[in-house]
């Protein structure tokens, strides 16, 4: 019967990661990579029965290697820090590893809460993650954001929800937006992408419906279309800024720029 390592990168979760551990005790075992918090994350982790590993951020791809390299057995359960196992999610990856798995990897549908209601519309359902894996014929790929498991093997679904708790409000969203877009943008720059004002007029728009029209958002009523509103004003965002890198130095030409290298992404 294989056993099962879940990892967990975090940096400043003390408010979930409680939670996330928690609902992976019955793991064998819990690994969470601290990217160097400054609040508790660490030492509620660690009296969660976690064990914890400090290393210094180095990307998504990167963290959450580094995090299965870690890891005691090589069935690995990737966790987010705002994410939960269902109790129905964990009988079913239970009696998945009961006998040896027949694929190397499995999705698992995940659901979002937000503005006070679990989320099964627009593009955030039932947005499919592929985080149970066995190590040895997979990996994380990718660059800034949108890291991906890439596969040597066959992929199954599960049929249980991951729950997912990314937002405290909508001030929250935003900031995560304009995190998210920033690198996004570098990531379509840095694969030669370009754009130009019809796709800055298009797409927000094409995206609002598609949430709200055709995945279903007007079916949760005003939270289905604030999410819609701010999932096409993700897509803007992130077509503005590309737009910006790529003016970038026909602005700057003969002018002196004062850069604020101390700012994150």
């Amino acid at each position: 019967m294989p056993r099962l390592s879940v990892t967990i990168i975090a940096k400043n979760e003390a408010a979930h990661i409680a939670d996330a551990i928690d609902s992976v005790a019955w793991a064998d075992e819990i690994v969470v990579v601290d990217s160097e918090s400054t609040d508790d994350t660490a030492a509620i982790a660690e009296r969660h029965q976690a064990r914890v590993i400090i290393r210094p951020w180095a990307g998504y791809v990167a963290q959450k290697n580094f995090a299965a390299s870690m890891a005691a057995h090589d069935w690995v359960l990737s966790l987010d820090a705002d994410e939960r196992v269902t109790p129905a999610l964990a009988a079913e990856l239970r009696a998945l590893l009961a006998t040896a798995p027949a694929h190397a990897a499995y999705r698992m549908p995940r659901v979002t809460w937000h503005l006070g209601r679990w989320i099964r519309t627009t593009d955030w359902y039932p947005d499919y993650q592929l985080r149970l894996y066995d190590r040895r014929t997979a990996e994380w790929t990718g660059r800034y954001v949108h890291e991906a498991l890439t596969v040597r093997g066959g992929v199954a679904e599960l049929r249980h929800e991951l729950q997912h708790v990314p937002f405290r409000d909508i001030s929250d969203h935003l900031e995560t937006i304009d995190r998210y877009t920033t690198y996004a943008a570098r990531q379509m720059q840095e694969s030669g992408r370009r754009t130009g004002p019809l796709e800055l007029a298009f797409h927000p728009p094409l995206a609002f419906l598609r949430n709200y029209l055709l995945r279903g958002g007007v079916r949760d009523g005003l939270v289905g279309f604030v999410v819609s509103v701010m999932n096409g004003y993700y897509v803007f965002l992130k077509f503005a800024k590309l737009w910006e890198l790529q003016r970038a130095p026909a602005d700057h030409e003969g002018t002196k720029v004062t850069k604020r290298t101390n700012q994150p992404l």
